[in-house]
């Protein structure tokens, strides 16, 4: 991508800097402080709670880790004598997840800062790639990726075609507009009602289904709207021409917090009402790759760099204890 700064990119620069400092407020009054770093370079943001401060800057200074042979001679040979890690995201502007930094070209967040740690105890060097939703898969299914990190759902769908070690809870949230009375607590909440989503996601799926059990209960149905670009569904939101959206809830969250305009009216597990949903490295079925992150994840864990790096990006509360391999996820769209 080629960075031409302009007085949009410019504005934009400003409102995510800012953006980004008061979100830092909310988070970690409830996540607790990230590690400051010592001083604040240019494009970093202002201060948020306790002083802290975030790095929208190209240069990172992320949380690393060392080499861990026993780990790192379990990936393939052909990644091996490659020496990268080729790995996969789908970025734009959804902090703190994924985004891009104030040079407009370099993807930063919690995904990107996990994907490095990973590549670290491997002994890899990091290859990253940025592509639009649907092409995460599209590439892991040629080998074109080794793996993705982009706050990927496990779906007994996708466990059909694909691996997962888990990193991290997988909460989403409908968005709306604030002060409306109304709230979504489940199904019926969302009947006759004009909800935006992603395609391709499981908000998409837990929308579907919820759908169908409207119909099938004789209540109306819920009139899906999709969208890829944040940009394109918050004017959609703001205009009326959606009631809600349903999307991770760290982005919905953080949003909020930094508009003013919207609040979360309902947060549930990204796998459905009766399980609570993970998200995962994900790569491609049967590749040899897996136990190599998953005891890199595992390994993560138990010294420290993970929680330091979930920490850095208010999402302490979305830490799991342990990384597990393929375990149950969403149900298949009934």
């Amino acid at each position: 991508m080629t960075t031409r700064t302009t007085p949009a990119t410019l504005t934009r620069r400003t409102t995510l800097t800012l953006a980004l400092a008061s979100a830092l407020a909310l988070t970690t009054a409830a996540c607790g402080t990230p590690e400051d770093e010592d001083t604040a370079p240019a494009g970093r943001a202002g201060p948020g709670a306790k002083g802290t401060r975030i790095n929208l800057s190209p240069d990172q200074k992320r949380v690393r880790a060392k080499k861990v042979d026993a780990i790192a001679r379990l990936v393939p040979e052909r990644i091996r004598s490659r020496g990268t890690l080729e790995v996969v995201a789908a970025a734009g502007t959804a902090p703190p997840l994924t985004f891009y930094a104030t040079d407009d070209k370099t993807v930063i967040g919690v995904e990107t800062d996990i994907a490095q740690l990973v590549a670290d105890v491997l002994g890899l060097k990091v290859r990253s790639h940025t592509v639009d939703w649907a092409n995460i898969f599209v590439g892991l299914d040629s080998g074109k990726y080794d793996v993705g990190f982009s706050n990927i759902t496990v779906t007994e769908e996708r466990k059909e075609k694909y691996d997962f070690a888990t990193y991290r809870l997988d909460t989403i949230s409908f968005e709306g507009k604030k002060d409306r009375d109304w709230k979504v607590r489940g199904a019926k909440d969302v009947a006759g009602r004009t909800i935006g989503v992603s395609s391709g996601t499981n908000q998409e799926k837990l929308l579907v289904d919820w759908s169908k059990q409207n119909v099938k209960a004789g209540r109306e149905a819920t009139d899906i709207k999709y969208f890829q670009n944040t940009s394109d569904y918050y004017l959609a939101l703001g205009s009326g021409r959606i009631d809600a959206y349903l999307g991770p809830h760290p982005v919905a969250a953080y949003h909020a917090v930094t508009t003013g305009t919207t609040e979360i009216i309902g947060t549930f597990s990204g796998a459905g009402d009766r399980l609570q949903g993970k998200i995962a490295a994900t790569t491609k079925k049967d590749n040899g790759l897996l136990k190599a992150l998953h005891q890199a994840l595992e390994h993560l864990i138990d010294e420290g760099g993970y929680g330091k790096v979930l920490n850095r990006w208010g999402l302490s509360d979305e830490a799991v204890p342990s990384s597990e391999v393929n375990p149950r996820g969403l149900p298949k769209t009934s």
